[in-house]
């Protein structure tokens, strides 16, 4: 265990930073999840599923939980698979 200050914070910070990208990795998971669930069942609401797992993943770029190409390339497999 740390012993200065700063660096027990630092522990703290890290923990709670960790936290709440693990929530939100698991929110965009979800998302997609749901979204290809959908267009596989051929859903009414599968344009709705998909449009909300495109500003999920758009949201987790913006905040830097994933790279730009990786949310680029996820908005395409969708957008693929929902018009194929």
């Amino acid at each position: 265990m740390a012993n200065i200050k700063s660096a027990k914070k630092r522990v703290k910070v890290n923990a709670k930073k960790a936290a709440n990208n693990k929530s939100a990795n698991s929110a965009l998971k979800t998302a997609i999840k749901k979204a290809n669930a959908a267009i596989e069942a051929d859903a009414e609401d599968k344009d709705v599923a998909v449009k909300n797992a495109v500003k999920a993943i758009d949201k987790a770029a913006s905040k830097n939980l994933i790279h730009k190409n990786t949310a680029a390339r996820k908005k395409s497999n969708l957008a693929k698979k929902l018009n194929g």
